[in-house]
């Protein structure tokens, strides 16, 4: 298959684009020059430039369209609620309407955080209630896809696992500072849902594969408290989880509002794909390997930096 995978820096996009460039055609759009790699052909593309979208799928003629890119920063969204909205609503929807009029299957991804976390436990049927303009605007992105193309996949994820620079999940937030030997606080009021980007990856690919359409919750089948999650990784990276201090949101004193219970059913999704997607256990032994592997070496190799 020929992939074309936005988003190719960052974390999910990077670790999918790898793994799918093993037995697959992959191009990996990136904004910036910030990476280099001969695993997979790399384009440097705006792709809210007027026609380079156009452009860029004339050139490269995918069959998937894997669409991971998005302006993920909260704090940025509610600052530029207009980039916001282009980058995550807007750009979403053009790329869906170009997938349907040229055959090929998209995916879109987006967020649990479309959901307030007030009740939890959510399915697909579950009306949203976004709290920020980034949940807000990946929600206006889901519609517009589905509008566009209602064969197009969306899928609601929470993910960690390795990045390019080191620093961008919550796994390698807990790594930086256990392996440190600092003390950090993990909310024990706070339950989401998380799978490894590289476990991710390879679900999504297989949704593809199988040709599956429409909304889909594409989580981790166990649910934690992030401090639970911060104390799995300490024992299993032989760290002392008592660095990891319990603490509540409200404790914490933080400004932003953050969304208790963004707990989701995969149900639809083990019930399509008919099998069960890896647990958090196994999410954790596998981001452990790769650790032992030295894949956090080998994508930090692969990043550009500017002297």
């Amino acid at each position: 298959m020929r992939i074309l995978v936005t988003g190719a820096s960052g974390l999910l996009g990077l670790n999918l684009a790898l793994q799918a460039a093993e037995k697959h055609q992959v191009t990996g759009v990136v904004n910036t020059a910030n990476l280099k790699t001969d695993a997979f052909n790399l384009r440097q593309v705006n792709l809210l430039s007027p026609g380079a979208l156009q452009a860029l799928v004339a050139d490269e003629k995918p069959e998937w369209i894997i669409h991971c890119a998005a302006l993920a920063n909260v704090d940025v969204c509610e600052d530029d609620p207009v980039l916001a909205g282009k980058l995550n609503a807007d750009l979403p929807g053009e790329i869906a309407q170009l997938a349907a009029q040229t055959g090929a299957r998209m995916v879109h991804i987006s967020t649990d955080a479309v959901f307030d976390g007030q009740r939890g436990d959510y399915i697909e049927e579950d009306v949203p209630n976004p709290l920020s303009v980034y949940a807000r605007t990946k929600l206006a992105g889901e519609q517009a896809v589905l509008e566009a193309n209602p064969e197009a996949i969306v899928a609601r994820v929470n993910f960690y696992g390795w990045s390019l620079s080191g620093n961008r999940s919550l796994a390698e937030f807990f790594y930086n500072n256990l392996i440190g030997g600092r003390q950090m606080n993990g909310f024990t009021d706070v339950k989401f849902c998380p799978l490894l980007a590289n476990h991710l990856a390879d679900t999504l690919l297989l949704m593809l594969g199988r040709e599956l359409s429409g909304l889909y919750h594409v989580v981790g089948p166990e649910c934690l408290s992030k401090y639970e999650f911060g104390r799995r990784i300490a024992a299993r990276f032989g760290f002392n989880p008592d660095l990891v201090s319990p603490v509540t949101v409200a404790e914490a004193g933080l400004k932003a509002p953050r969304s208790p219970n963004l707990t989701l059913r995969v149900g639809k999704l083990t019930r399509d794909l008919g099998e069960p997607l890896p647990g958090i256990d196994a999410g954790i032994e596998q981001l452990f390997e790769l650790y032992q592997q030295g894949y956090p070496k080998k994508l930090k190799a692969l990043q550009i930096t500017n002297n």
